[in-house]
């Protein structure tokens, strides 16, 4: 096969380190990619929103299989665009049609799909800018804290918990009457706050059948013990010890299948992956959020877990014919670190050479925001910079093997958490 793979992160480096793996695997090209991908697949200078310039690559490389990695071009309506087009209509793509990505890019859309479909989700209500004394007056009677979530896409960052009543308040303001996300803030989806541990599930599905893959935890805040800003996400581990075989039978019954259930009613195209942020809240699953791809850095952890073929099971996604796969699972630990660059998640200087460990790691190193200089050495340029996976039998050989080589790599200012998975730890003892 020849693949088109879109994005330029961790998880598209990820996914092109899997997908190479496969016997199947002809030519793999990776639109725009990173420093990390073009090391074993083709970059192809192509933004993943551009869908005229894919749209004439597809033609001209005879792409068989189109994987697309972010969210953006789903949102934007790139799969409607592709089945719009004579030649690439009944061409193989893992990622939903625009209504399907609403499920991202809307929360309002995804919480009204829950209700729809009786899945379990926290309660709330929506507020635009011409309801917001509705909405102060909402406040006022909700118990603290509060979550305030912007409706569109904002990158990982336009989701507020708020403490007081005071904060809530000026945040909802700043947020529909100020446009503090832009023009994802122009509608604010108010929630109640879930208690519990987050974890977050992961499913591919063509449509009609589905397959839970491993599940995984991941750490979000920029500083050591959860606390400072959030990110992007600072590492992530896979399997974890409060989601057992009861609570997962749960998770499946409740929400996958509601879910599954509910885009077939509701005549939803959905050919790709469906990543679901869970809350469990004494030992019962609650939806925090939908989002239409797999997650980053959560992708970093759970393939490396993945031991039968990945590209196989892309393609049958693809098809439609999921149901005939065997999904086949590592019993291993497998844990990533995230290295940033120093003022992550605010501004940070870029461009510093990358020293890497001579021989061969004990992690398997993705990069994320890498570039090459004109002298040909890798350096940072991007916020998140490499996620490192080790794996082992046990959690603490898997950290181990990502921690020491995390430890062996180094550029100018660089940071990273110490401190990922050792909440599961000591959850363990």
């Amino acid at each position: 096969m020849n693949i088109l793979l879109l994005g330029s992160g961790g998880r598209e480096h990820a996914f092109a380190w899997k997908m190479a793996q496969s016997p199947q695997c002809s030519r793999l090209f990776v639109a725009p990619g990173n420093a990390g991908t073009a090391e074993i697949a083709e970059n192809v200078a192509i933004s993943a929103t551009d869908f005229p310039a894919l749209h004439q690559f597809i033609l001209n490389e005879k792409i068989d299989l189109v994987v697309v990695g972010p969210e953006e071009p789903l949102v934007k309506g790139l799969v409607d665009y592709l089945r719009s087009q004579r030649e690439t209509a009944k061409l193989p793509v893992v990622g939903p049609g625009s209504l399907g990505a609403t499920l991202e890019g809307s929360k309002d859309f995804s919480k009204r799909f829950m209700l729809r479909n009786g899945v379990p989700t926290a309660a709330y209500e929506t507020f635009t800018p011409d309801q917001i004394e509705s909405g102060l007056a909402y406040l006022e009677k909700q118990s603290l804290p509060i979550v305030l979530k912007a409706d569109g896409l904002a990158a990982g960052k336009g989701v507020l918990i708020c403490q007081t009543l005071e904060e809530a308040k000026s945040s909802l303001k700043e947020m529909l009457l100020e446009a503090k996300f832009g023009e994802a803030s122009s509608k604010v989806v108010v929630e109640e706050f879930l208690t519990g541990i987050e974890l977050s599930v992961f499913v591919a599905t063509d449509g009609k059948s589905y397959k839970i893959l491993p599940e995984a935890k991941d750490y979000k805040r920029i500083g050591e013990g959860d606390t400072g800003l959030n990110t992007g996400g600072m590492g992530a581990v896979s399997p974890v010890i409060f989601a057992d075989e009861d609570f997962m039978k749960k998770v499946e019954e409740r929400i996958v299948k509601p879910t599954i259930d509910g885009l077939a009613k509701e005549n939803i195209d959905y050919k790709g992956f469906l990543f679901i942020g869970l809350m469990n809240k004494n030992g019962d699953p609650y939806v925090i959020e939908y989002n239409v791809r797999m997650g980053d850095p959560e992708t970093e952890a759970v393939l490396p877990r993945i031991e039968s073929d990945f590209l196989e099971m892309l393609h049958a996604m693809g098809q439609g014919n999921l149901d005939q796969y065997q999904l086949e699972i590592s019993p291993d630990y497998s844990t990533t670190v995230v290295m940033v660059s120093g003022g992550y998640p605010g501004s940070y200087p870029k461009g510093f050479p990358i020293s890497f460990p001579e021989g061969e790691p004990k992690g398997i190193i993705f990069h994320a925001g890498t570039a090459r200089n004109s002298e040909g050495k890798l350096t940072n340029q991007g916020g998140r910079v490499l996620a490192v996976t080790g794996k082992g039998n046990t959690l603490e050989e898997a950290l181990n093997n990502a921690y020491s080589t995390v430890n062996s790599i180094s550029w100018n200012q660089v940071y990273f958490r110490k401190d990922i998975g050792q909440d599961i730890l000591k959850l363990m003892k």
